[in-house]
């Protein structure tokens, strides 16, 4: 038996929500999972990337045994109910460039879990799976829109359970990612964060996200405009992203560009707009960019409302 599962990109933060925000993507990775009825035939990790040859040499890094982090989520679905996994297929089909800020990691590994849990009968729950996928990764802004869809504000209470609430994302607010040709992992991006920020910053963020869930309740784009600013987080990590300062200045004062905000880790930049022309903005970040020699790659996207899907 075989199960397949079609999981969409995220993008985290979104400017001060930081580790507890994110929204899903209409780029996916599809995770297969097949128990092989061979005895001794071990754990076989395939790898297919559709943005070759652009991830190849990441693509190279990635462990194929049991250090990947596919097998490490389903081996801990597994073992949370008494077993040990089987022999496995796992065949990894990726659209979600790697590195780049779009939740490639969480998406693989709510793959992994969701056909894994199809496997042995669907054990786990929503509640579990979303507790397991967040051990794995780390925090839950990812993997919870990866798993619902949607923009989702979510936390993790004292006992691992994961407190989520989908919000309403104004359909007519646009999206467009900008994904450059350089590699930034989340690694990288997380050293340079302090491990103790000022008072006064803590407080500027905890206000800016206040306003932002305010602001998409109520589709407020003044409030929304006012609302994506941070201090937690991308004023450390714009030196690790060329063009980033450059870019976020050009849409600063841009009627109709509701904000201009890293894309998780980074180094994909998003831009939040609502009747603006489009193509200015591709070939503002273009010029930007390619001035440094930067290729990029601009998508004009909307929030994808349906999270991982099992295939049939």
């Amino acid at each position: 038996m075989k199960v397949s599962v079609k999981v969409p990109a995220t993008s985290a933060n979104l400017g001060p929500g930081f580790d507890c925000l994110g929204f899903a993507l209409p780029i996916y990775n599809t995770i297969t999972i097949e128990e092989t009825v061979l005895p001794g035939t071990g754990i076989e990790i395939n790898l297919i990337s559709e943005e070759a040859p652009l991830d190849e040499k990441v693509f190279d890094n990635i462990p194929r045994d049991e250090n990947n982090i596919v097998y490490k989520a389903v081996e801990m679905l597994y073992n949370s109910i008494g077993q040990e996994p089987s022999e496995l297929k796992i065949n990894i089909q990726s659209q979600i460039p790697i590195t780049r800020g779009l939740g490639s990691s969480s998406a693989v590994i709510v793959g992994g879990l969701l056909a894994a849990n199809k496997l042995l009968g669907s054990p786990a729950d929503e509640t579990a799976l979303l507790s397991i996928a967040t051990e794995v990764e780390g925090h839950p802004d990812n993997v919870a829109p990866a798993i619902l869809g949607g923009f989702v504000l979510s936390s993790q209470d004292i006992d691992g359970t994961i407190v989520y609430r989908k919000l309403p994302w104004p359909q007519e607010w646009d999206i467009t990612v900008c994904i450059p040709d350089f590699e930034l992992s989340t690694n990288i991006a997380r050293s340079v964060l302090p491990e103790n920020v000022p008072m006064q910053d803590a407080i500027f963020n905890a206000k800016h996200l206040a306003m932002l869930v305010q602001a998409v309740y109520t589709k407020d784009e003044k409030l929304m405009k006012f609302a994506l600013q941070d201090r937690l987080h991308q004023p450390y990590r714009e030196k690790l992203v060329p063009g980033m300062k450059e870019i976020m200045e050009a849409f600063k004062h841009e009627d109709g560009v509701l904000g201009c905000v890293l894309s998780g880790a980074g180094p994909t930049m998003v831009v939040i707009s609502h009747k603006y022309d489009l193509d200015k903005i591709k070939s503002t970040v273009k010029d930007i960019w390619e001035a440094q020699s930067i290729k990029v790659d601009v998508r004009n996207l909307k929030i994808e409302e349906q999270g991982a899907v099992i295939l049939e």
